[in-house]
């Protein structure tokens, strides 16, 4: 039986990577291998990836932009403040809504990995539903299943 496991980021520092998600993202380390670590987000960085995958280093490209990782918090406003603090992160582009009305920036971390920090669609659709949409609208407009929207609801209570 094949099982997948988890995503790992080919970077030049471990180290700065790995204070990266630590200190930005509140990523605990759930293994360090050195030039491993494995993050209880369920996502690993690796150091010296050209050597362990046999492939040239000059084929291990930054800034693809062909892939993210995708983060959500319920205060969304609280992680943009956290976020001032590093200055030396370049955004992909600037805090945005999107249709379905959740908040999202998209950063580089040191690698040119890209990150999405997006507030969680349960926020959303609860300050939906406070703002006096109903579910069935409220499921609309956040495209996701009615369902959904009525656990929102019912965490309310």
């Amino acid at each position: 039986m094949i099982q997948y496991r988890l995503p790992v980021l080919a970077v030049r520092d471990v180290d700065v990577s790995k204070r990266f998600y630590q200190d930005l993202f509140d990523q605990d380390i759930a293994m360090d291998l050195g030039r491993n670590i494995t993050f209880s987000g369920g996502f690993a960085i690796q150091a010296d990836f050209d050597e362990l995958a046999d492939i040239p280093k000059c084929t291990i490209l930054h800034q693809s932009n062909n892939m993210e990782l995708y983060f959500e918090v319920d205060d969304f406003d609280a992680f943009l403040e956290r976020l001032r603090g590093f200055l030396d992160v370049e955004l992909v582009h600037p805090p945005k809504m999107h249709e379905w009305h959740q908040r999202v920036v998209r950063l580089y971390d040191p690698d040119w990995h890209m990150v999405e920090v997006g507030e969680s669609m349960e926020v959303v659709a609860r300050r939906l539903l406070r703002e006096g949409y109903d579910v069935q609208q409220t499921a609309q407009i956040i495209q996701h299943p009615v369902e959904f929207v009525e656990q929102c609801r019912k965490g309310m209570e």
